[in-house]
């Protein structure tokens, strides 16, 4: 267990948990401390206790880096700031003492009588009220908190903390596939129709759909494959030491997979995991052709972006740019900079590649952007969620970020740089953990104004539903003027 020690003015000393160690506590310690202070931990349902334990430590953690961060600094809490851009603002949330699973929404799931439901599917129509920004469906099956998405064509693939990946097409239960293990933290899938997903158990796991059976899929591997890992473990050289008397192969995760980035055109996969370590992979072979030591603690995030590089988000605070280079009859990844090293993590990575630009998000709910066009300078700071942000995702010149507020920010880029926020989008009732947007398909009547980009937004909560909304780059502001 790796132990950050700090020394405070008065002389004390008090240890905090890294990220990968904190999430690793022993639940049995923290029962009997709850049983210390009269918590009626028999309660908890048994079946969905370390679940919910694991998913609790992990919103929990960045609040407890904010709180810390907040209290060295100075600063207010975050939750105790009116942002112009918080729920409360909202023309469906007047009651400020409400919670948001009191809101009075007619597109919350609790006020469904359908609720209790294995599976839940809405509709709205956003025609009927010519409404821009806002829901259009929601998809709730019980297979636990959805971490992770993905999509392709006409296909939704969302991983969830049963250890399903469930496929949805038009929106309805499609069929799915389960892996023995891990519940699945992300999902990637290639042009060849290749599904990747990462676990909680230190596994990176392949998939294909089957071309003679429509809605049949089934694993082909993992990473790394039985044969590297065979060869590699007879070669004491290959083992790097991950704590006192543990030794672990280099080419192998030794803890969570926390994260997945495609680029296509190298042929690379990059996978980043609580272990800090940044791995690379060929897709043509499987085969890992780096493991790099990226950071001092959990590695949440990670993105392939524009010119060959490569950015890593993590824990310790740090957002990190790798350069992939020549090297004698190979390539390697070279650390070029460091953008970003502040006390609060780093969340979420999103990059814009036709504008060359990076966005970040960090656990006090801030979201800075650099600018690669002027050779990756700072842009500026995007506040919209009173709680850490979570996940981002990147659509034509809008840009999403999901917070362990319940909310979803749009946000613009305009043509001279600055951010303007076009709507809130809220109805979960869990931290929004994942998000991926595809571009709507033009009606078959032609209707639209030319440059009418639409988008089709997949949202995954906590509170074990996905949200489908659609936005569109040329809806107006929420309160207006330009957000920095």
């Amino acid at each position: 267990m790796v132990i950050a020690t700090e020394t405070t003015s008065g002389g004390s000393h008090h240890r905090r948990l890294t990220f990968a160690a904190f999430l690793n506590s022993d639940p049995a310690a923290e029962e009997e401390e709850q049983r210390s202070h009269g918590v009626d931990v028999d309660a908890i349902n048994p079946s969905t206790s370390n679940n919910n334990m694991n998913m609790n430590k992990e919103v929990h953690y960045y609040q407890q880096r904010q709180s810390n961060a907040s209290t060295t600094s100075g600063e207010s809490s975050p939750n105790q700031v009116l942002s112009p851009w918080n729920q409360t603002y909202s023309p469906y949330y007047t009651d400020t003492t409400m919670t948001p699973s009191m809101s009075p929404s007619p597109w919350n799931q609790t006020y469904s009588p359908y609720y209790k439901s294995p599976w839940i599917y809405q509709r709205r129509n956003m025609d009927d009220d010519g409404t821009d920004n806002g829901l259009v469906g929601t998809i709730v099956r019980q297979d636990g908190h959805v971490y992770s998405l993905a999509a392709s064509g006409d296909l939704l693939f969302t991983g969830s903390d049963s250890k399903n990946i469930r496929v949805w097409k038009d929106l309805k239960d499609f069929t799915g596939f389960k892996s023995t293990s891990g519940l699945v933290k992300a999902i990637v899938i290639t042009g060849d129709n290749r599904i990747f997903t990462g676990h909680q158990d230190g596994k990176i796991r392949v998939w294909r759909g089957s071309k003679s059976r429509t809605g049949s899929y089934s694993r082909v591997g993992s990473l790394p494959t039985l044969k590297e890992f065979l060869t590699k473990s007879v070669n004491p050289k290959n083992y790097v030491e991950v704590r006192r008397r543990k030794n672990v192969l280099k080419i192998r995760h030794y803890d969570a997979v926390s994260c997945l980035s495609l680029n296509e055109d190298l042929g690379l996969l990059y996978s980043g995991s609580w272990d800090k370590t940044l791995k690379v992979w060929r897709l043509s072979d499987s085969k890992c052709l780096e493991s790099i030591q990226a950071h001092d603690d959990a590695i949440n995030t990670v993105a392939a972006g524009f010119d060959d590089l490569l950015f890593t988000g993590s824990a310790d605070g740090t957002l990190k740019v790798w350069k992939r280079e020549l090297q004698g009859k190979g390539t390697k990844h070279f650390l070029v900079n460091v953008l970003m090293k502040q006390e609060n993590a780093v969340t979420a990575l999103a990059v814009n590649l036709t504008a060359a630009v990076v966005y970040c998000g960090s656990s006090d709910g801030s979201v800075n952007f650099w600018e690669g066009q002027k050779y990756l300078s700072h842009g500026g700071t995007l506040r919209g969620h009173r709680m850490a942000v979570l996940c981002l995702a990147a659509a034509g010149s809008l840009v999403l970020s999901g917070g362990a507020d319940k909310n979803i920010c749009v946000w613009r880029r305009n043509g001279n740089g600055t951010h303007s926020c076009l709507s809130v989008l809220m109805d979960h009732v869990g931290p929004v953990k994942c998000l991926t947007a595809v571009e709507e398909a033009e009606d078959g009547d032609g209707e639209g104004e030319k440059g009418d980009q639409r988008w089709i937004v997949y949202s995954g909560s906590l509170d074990k539903s996905v949200k489908v909304w659609r936005v569109t780059e040329t809806a107006s502001t929420v309160i207006g003027g330009d957000v920095f």
